[in-house]
């Protein structure tokens, strides 16, 4: 009974049910820090305080998506991923595969080599809905490819979104009492990586693999009849931008600054001409509308984990939970990575859970005896849980906008179940084996 009066347990659980409830997230994050500190005795006026001084510690995070969303929002308005749709179609030649791993590789380099999330998504794949629907794919394979390469990447590859995902888990590490650097990231979680790729291999090798009719819809025939009509040729301002894109990953690899490097791309794209620059305002205004949501849950996430930490009720949660885990690796890992599950779904986003897991998690790691190998993989997981399936996430957000342009594809059933089913459950069991094996 006392575990479930700890203050953090408390917020985590209210947290979670006002999440399922849909209470807005940034809301629900600091109501619940809130009711934290309030149950640990701390006066309001402290708790606030506690609170915004917190949020700092995600500041490069948050900077890092509003630059990104304006770089993503200027390579959408210079046209090149209708051209990328038209040349995908002419490619694949009816071979269901070749297009599953094309849009496979295109979200992952979406994450690394071209940061721009899941701004290509209601571009390029409404394009390409008559092609799956001649080529009778289900779509819940597509949306199993898209969520696999939007999650994959950052969790594996330290570059682009990945660099502020593993550079979020080795910083919220180290702050927790385990020394991390980013090297030690993606030598773990390779792992996890070979989690994704089963999931993936299930979806669109056993599960989806049978024929799925799908009816012609007019707005997406016309489309495509209307760019098969027109001549789509790479122009300068094409190459400028790739140009801008490779200089992004070039200057965020040397330096290790994200925001650096997506404000070099962005100067490249002004700079060069690519895109007027009289259009700065507007594609800014843009960025900030298709990340700062997001870039704002990071901040009040970071402010949720310090007020946790200065409530003083960590020690006390994790020698009573180490108790309850009796020394058992297994029971340790699976309430941990049920833990994270429940808040990922209900935040949806894995970046803006990693402070608050944190906490939590390593305390209990290092009690437990587990090696930095294995709570890099576990914190990682819990992350990463619950991504994949949240109706609330990019990662099935994104999906659906594309494949749903048309009116054919289910939110819920097409792209939440289906990522859910492939990614979590994978995820987990590899995420408990890491406890044995590292």
């Amino acid at each position: 009974m006392e575990i479930l009066l700890n203050p953090i347990i408390v917020s985590v659980i209210l947290l979670c049910i006002m999440c399922i409830y849909r209470i807005n997230v940034l809301l629900a994050i600091i109501i619940s820090a809130i009711i934290a500190g309030l149950c640990a005795g701390m006066p309001i006026n402290k708790i606030m305080q506690t609170f915004i001084s917190g949020m700092g510690g995600n500041s490069e995070t948050a900077l890092s998506y509003i630059l990104l969303g304006a770089f993503a929002a200027a390579m959408t308005h210079t046209g090149l991923a209708p051209i990328l749709a038209k040349k995908i179609a002419n490619v694949i030649k009816g071979k269901t595969f070749i297009l599953i791993a094309i849009i496979t590789i295109i979200a992952m380099m979406s994450q690394n080599l071209i940061p721009v999330h899941i701004a290509f998504i209601p571009i390029l794949i409404p394009p390409l809905l008559p092609v799956m629907n001649k080529l009778k794919l289900d779509r819940r394979a597509i949306a199993c490819a898209l969520a696999y390469g939007l999650k994959t990447p950052y969790i594996t590859i330290p570059a682009g979104f990945g660099l502020i995902f593993q550079g979020l888990i080795a910083e919220n590490l180290t702050q927790n009492g385990m020394q991390t650097q980013i090297g030690d990231i993606w030598k773990s979680n390779w792992f996890l990586g070979l989690a994704m790729t089963t999931g993936l291999l299930i979806a669109i090798c056993i599960t989806y693999k049978k024929p799925r009719e799908y009816k012609k819809a007019e707005m997406t025939e016309n489309i495509v009849e209307k760019e098969a009509n027109e001549e789509l040729k790479f122009t300068k301002e094409h190459y400028l931008t790739l140009l801008a894109a490779f200089a992004t990953l070039i200057v965020q690899l040397w330096t290790k600054s994200l925001p650096l490097g997506a404000l070099v791309g962005l100067g490249v794209i002004f700079g060069t001409g690519a895109i007027d620059h009289k259009k700065m305002d507007k594609l800014m205004n843009e960025g900030i509308g298709l990340m700062g949501y997001v870039a704002f849950v990071m901040l009040i996430a970071a402010g949720f984990a310090m007020v946790l930490k200065e409530t003083g009720s960590i020690d006390s949660l994790v020698h009573t939970a180490a108790g309850l885990m009796q020394g058992s690796r297994l029971l340790a890992a699976t309430i941990m990575l049920t833990i994270g599950l429940f808040i990922t779904m209900g935040i949806g986003t894995s970046f803006g859970t990693i402070p608050i897991l944190a906490v939590l998690f390593v305390p209990i790691c290092i009690k437990m005896g587990f090696s930095i190998p294995a709570t890099i993989i576990l914190v990682s997981a819990a992350a990463a849980l619950g991504d994949a399936g949240s109706p609330a996430s990019d990662t099935t957000l994104g999906p659906t906008a594309g494949l749903n342009a048309d009116g054919q594809h289910n939110h819920v059933t097409d792209t939440c179940i289906p990522t859910f089913l492939h990614y979590n459950i994978p995820l987990i069991i590899f995420a408990v084996l890491a406890v044995y094996i590292f």
